[in-house]
């Protein structure tokens, strides 16, 4: 039995995502993480940074685990930094574009695009002013290809409008400036939120998209002229709807053109009522628009099944370390606040940015490498962590701890083996042993440090860590246990410096 699922199942799941978002109780994050995916450990590959190297992630809660262990920071996504966007079909003087049409199939291809499917096909643009138009009319015919596009739409009013070139546009809507800088893109035209009840002055609804005048039909397609045929001032559109009629105006018995005079209101399907004609063999399709009309529902008319999150990552806060790395990128859903326990709190974590390091306060300027191992010697064993950053100024070391260093190194690393031992056992630093190593190097914890967030420079300035430290350690902000990973990224590794800021933009398909 075949079966599909169909557009509007995906932008609904688009819209439903969108309505997620802003929902209070959902915590949705874009978080960065990975540090040093070229070491030797779990999930990691020493050719990461080659051409082809990069591995595709692994979609399984094994690697979910371990994609949360390694995050280092997260920044939240909310309404304003989601929106939905569709591909972008620049206007270009000279190119031709399809017209939108309600029946393009394998059997009714677009004839620019040559598209089985509508939202496969250029029938809309946007524009060098950031306005966006419905192709309505491309000059087309049956026999006659749609013309090249000459003049660039400009008008913003509430009815289709002819340029000079042959075709007649719909405005839509004008990306805003805002839009223009968090969403722009080579590929994609972001939708504004909250279409049916946004008042924005660069959005400009179709009058005729009421309850008691929908469907209005606004071009009759030529598909065959016909012959024998003569000029007819008026004559009705049947179909399932009512009120729409048209003018006929022909050349020599050909029917070369159909101007709708009412659009009518209801139409699903239609036909042009010939019979009181003399002629013979021709064909006029009555295009069917949106449900309620162009401009009605801007996501069912332009296709609006991807979304694209943004979130600017930078210095302007102390939870994103300036001299970090990362080759992961990641959106993450409701992680809960940290948990001593590692339990569920059942709290969901909902700041606008979380740290997911641990932090030590040293005594010592030492100067780490990213991704060097520290190391402690306590009464509970070896523990063992990554280093993420060292701020060098209020000398705070943040680590992260992943299953790569008290595991193996394999997908099946938790199988039983004979070198299994108490090593195997993930072990907290302990502040009542204050002797640490970090890439071999000896350095001790600063215990003084304690029950606050600001440490006083060696010049006596005092700096906000960002974290709340106990006896010179600090844990994460949420408990990496919990949340789920909804989207992963795997990319050559990116180093930060002080002046650097990652403008993130991922793009979700449903």
């Amino acid at each position: 039995m075949a079966a599909f699922v169909t557009d509007q199942f995906r932008i609904l799941n688009a819209s439903n995502f969108i309505d997620s978002i802003s929902n209070d109780n959902n915590s949705y994050y874009a978080f960065l993480g990975l540090p040093n995916p070229t070491a030797t450990g779990f999930g990691r590959n020493l050719n990461w940074n080659e051409i082809d190297g990069t591995p595709s992630p692994v979609d399984n809660f094994q690697y979910s685990t371990h994609y949360k262990d390694t995050a280092l920071f997260g920044k939240k996504i909310n309404e304003s930094n989601a929106v939905r966007v569709v591909r972008k079909i620049d206007w270009v003087q000279n190119n031709a574009y399809d017209m939108y049409r309600h029946d393009y199939s394998d059997s009714n291809q677009a004839p620019v695009s040559k598209s089985y499917r509508l939202y496969d096909a250029n029938y809309y643009v946007i524009t060098s002013a950031f306005r966006v138009y419905i192709c309505i009319d491309n000059g087309s015919t049956g026999s006659i290809s749609p013309l090249r596009s000459l003049v660039e739409p400009t008008e913003t009013g509430v009815e289709p409008f002819a340029t000079n070139d042959g075709y007649r546009w719909k405005y839509l809507f004008t990306v805003s400036p805002l839009d223009i800088i968090k969403f722009d893109s080579t590929q994609y035209i972001p939708l504004p939120n909250n279409w049916d009840t946004n008042n924005e002055t660069q959005i400009i609804y179709e009058g005729g998209n009421s309850e008691t005048n929908n469907n209005q039909i606004k071009k009759i397609y030529i598909e065959n002229g016909g012959s024998g045929y003569s000029n007819q001032p008026s004559v009705k559109i049947l179909g399932d709807g009512s009120g729409g009629t048209a003018q006929i105006v022909t050349n020599g018995g050909v029917i070369t053109g159909v101007e709708v005079l009412t659009g009518g209101t209801g139409y699903t399907y239609g036909v042009v009522d010939l019979s009181g004609t003399s002629g013979n063999g021709a064909l006029l399709i009555p295009i069917i628009p949106p449900s309620k009309g162009h401009g009605h529902d801007i996501y069912q008319e332009l296709g609006g099944d991807r979304v694209l999150l943004y979130a600017r990552f930078d210095d302007s806060d102390n939870d994103f370390p300036v001299d970090t790395k990362f080759s992961q990128i990641g959106i993450i859903k409701n992680p809960e606040t940290f948990s001593e326990t590692n339990v569920s709190t059942g709290v969901t974590y909902t700041g606008n940015t979380f740290s997911s390091l641990y932090s030590i306060v040293v005594n010592e300027s030492i100067t780490p490498t990213i991704g060097d191992k520290v190391e402690q010697v306590n009464d509970n064993g070896t523990a063992r962590g990554y280093v993420a950053s060292f701020d060098s100024e209020i000398k705070v070391l943040k680590y992260f701890q992943d299953r790569s260093l008290v595991f193996g190194n394999t997908p099946f690393d938790s199988q039983v083996h004979n070198s299994a031992s108490n090593s195997s056992d993930l072990v907290d630093f302990d502040s009542s042993v204050t002797n640490i190593t970090v890439g071999g190097s000896g350095a001790t914890i600063d215990t003084a440090v304690n029950g606050t967030s600001i440490i006083t420079t060696d010049d006596g300035k005092l700096v906000d860590a960002g974290v709340t430290f106990t006896n010179g350690l600090a844990n994460p902000e949420i408990n990496k246990k919990t949340g789920n990973i909804l989207y992963i990224d795997n990319r050559p590794v990116v180093t930060r410096d002080s002046r650097q800021k990652e403008d993130i933009k991922i793009i979700l398909e449903f």
